[in-house]
């Protein structure tokens, strides 16, 4: 395992914090024992904080209502939707709820939805293949063909690997065709970053957000003081945006 792929496993809380508990245990055995009981509880309460839905709720809803989401007919008109790639296998309509693929919103349904109402002629597909296979701009041009939206109107930028590439490859192809105003579709949690990376490349994108996703479930027993599997294993996402902002700050990418 590579040193990036390890730090990158470090995102999820609980392998963090198991690795500070055996760093701690390390330093127990050493008899640095203040360190190593202080190292003990971080790793603890970082743990606990995150499998609490309550502040996946408060992190994540910062993020998520940075840019409200509003529905397609209610949008403004523009040039093009530019759509980045990311999500197309998720979409859950809630982060508290079980996948079900008949009630899961994707990107790329945002943007069908946008195009039918009529908010704009050009729908731009923004992602690179994963795994050296299908581009996820070619995933998301089939998914939309299959929404109604002719393939004549969709264009595809198939090199970008992350956000900033997202960024930097689309402004370039929106800049070829003299267009200057267009509609940005992402998830509502990924959107603040999204918007800081196309801003940075001199462009002046309007947030389209999927639906939010990290609210309050309907189900009567949902608590919001209860630890949680689903919602700890769940909370990568937003420690990745939160992460991913700082470095994009740090690098001058936002």
């Amino acid at each position: 395992m590579t040193i990036t792929a390890f730090l990158g496993n470090l995102l999820i809380p609980l392998n963090l914090s198991v690795t500070l508990l055996v760093l701690a245990l390390i330093l127990f055995i050493l008899r640095w024992r203040k360190t190593a009981g202080a190292l003990a509880v971080g790793a603890l309460s970082w743990v606990l904080f995150w499998s609490l839905p309550t502040s996946s709720l408060w992190a994540g809803g910062l993020l998520e209502q940075r840019y409200p989401y509003a529905p397609a007919d209610m949008m403004p008109t523009a040039q093009a939707i530019v759509v980045l790639g990311g999500n197309t296998a998720s979409g859950r309509r809630n982060w508290f709820e079980p996948y079900d693929r008949d009630t899961a919103i994707l990107r790329t349904d945002t943007a069908a939805q946008l195009y039918a109402a009529g908010r704009a002629p050009l729908v731009v597909v923004s992602g690179a293949a994963l795994d050296g296979g299908l581009s996820e701009a070619s995933m998301m041009a089939a998914a939309l063909e299959r929404d109604g939206v002719p393939a004549q109107a969709i264009v595809k930028e198939n090199q970008s690997d992350t956000t900033r590439e997202n960024a930097v490859f689309t402004a370039r192809l929106l800049r070829d065709r003299g267009i200057d105003r267009f509609l940005l579709v992402t998830s509502a949690l990924h959107m603040p970053r999204s918007m800081a990376s196309f801003q940075n490349q001199g462009l002046d994108p309007i947030a389209a957000p999927s639906p939010p996703q990290i609210v309050v479930p309907e189900d009567p027993d949902f608590s919001f003081w209860l630890p949680d599997l689903h919602t700890l294993n769940a909370s990568r996402s937003i420690i990745k945006e939160y992460l991913g902002l700082l470095v994009y700050w740090a690098r001058g990418w936002a």
